[in-house]
């Protein structure tokens, strides 16, 4: 991995059951917050690790603020845990994926943002200073989206891999080199 990379937030699913009753899920899982007017989800919060699960009535489970995989397994693992002792029936082989990947880092060097947006692709470039502070910079392959701000903190969304992440960061660290703003 790039060094100063750190993934900030992992967002992954997986489909335990068919239905879940999110009330009686809410009424047997007290730490279990819901509000039906605002969501129509359970969300279950973790101290150790720091990481939260919705349990959407389809079945399916989504965890956010989980730093690595390792995280993610184990929150998953304690909330099906739940699930089955107020008695409802688990899948037994789901399978957890990850939707998005959240990376940043810190270059610790100052970029020019206006040099930036002139010296990449337009059509994959947007920086509009008055409506946002940060360049946005698109790239297809992998599907990812950067944010890059003049203090020299990039931050990568939209990839499913860690390495991908770094890959992109990589890629785009070299781009600014090449362009003659790092």
């Amino acid at each position: 991995m790039t060094t100063g990379v750190v993934i900030e937030n992992i967002v992954a699913s997986t489909k335990v059951s068919e239905v879940l009753d999110i009330e009686f899920l809410a009424d047997k899982i007290p730490e279990a917050s819901y509000n039906p007017d605002e969501f129509n989800g359970l969300t279950l919060k973790f101290e150790k690790p720091k990481a939260a699960v919705l349990i959407l009535f389809n079945g399916k489970l989504v965890c956010t603020g989980a730093k690595n995989m390792d995280e993610v397994k184990d929150v998953i693992k304690k909330t099906v845990k739940k699930i089955k002792d107020v008695g409802f029936e688990i899948k037994k082989n789901y399978k957890v994926e990850i939707d998005n990947i959240v990376a940043s880092v810190d270059l610790k060097k100052e970029i020019q943002l206006s040099s930036v947006s002139k010296g990449l692709l337009l059509k994959h470039v947007v920086y509009e200073p008055e409506e946002f502070p940060g360049l946005i910079y698109k790239i297809e392959e992998p599907d990812a989206v950067l944010l890059l701000f003049s203090s020299g903190k990039i931050v990568c969304t939209g990839v499913k891999k860690v390495e991908d992440a770094s890959n992109v960061i990589n890629t785009v660290k070299e781009k600014l080199t090449s362009l003659g703003v790092l």
